[in-house]
């Protein structure tokens, strides 16, 4: 079953679940603040998505914590994308070996549409 991961207050997320459903494509939502992203989802995630994609540098979060001060490396990215999920772009939904960060409706139509029946 395809699952989303995110907030519920985070408009992307919104956006992401109201596609879903005018598109009836059932769906599990996983609150990342309720269940917490592991280091071993995140690095199964990265087999099928990069860095800059899943890492938000854009958030509050980022500048907060001055991360990009650290000059991080992925090792040490995907240990703060598990300690802090937030860091997490949002949403990431993923199903059949596939993941997919953030909200954009070209990418649902083809990935999403093309694998609804």
């Amino acid at each position: 079953m395809l699952k989303i991961y995110g907030i519920k207050n985070c408009d992307s997320v919104r956006k992401a679940i109201k596609y879903l459903k005018r598109y009836e494509i059932p769906y599990a939502f996983i609150d990342i603040r309720e269940t917490p992203v592991t280091k071993e989802i995140i690095i199964e995630w990265l087999a099928h998505t990069d860095m800059k994609t899943l890492f938000n540098t854009r958030g509050a979060t980022y500048r907060t914590l001055k991360l990009k001060e650290l000059d991080l490396n992925d090792t040490d990215k995907v240990t703060w994308l598990a300690k802090e999920n937030i860091l997490i772009k949002r949403p990431v939904i993923t199903f059949d070996n596939t993941v997919i960060v953030g909200y954009d409706e070209s990418i649902y139509q083809e990935k999403l549409l093309k694998n609804k029946g």
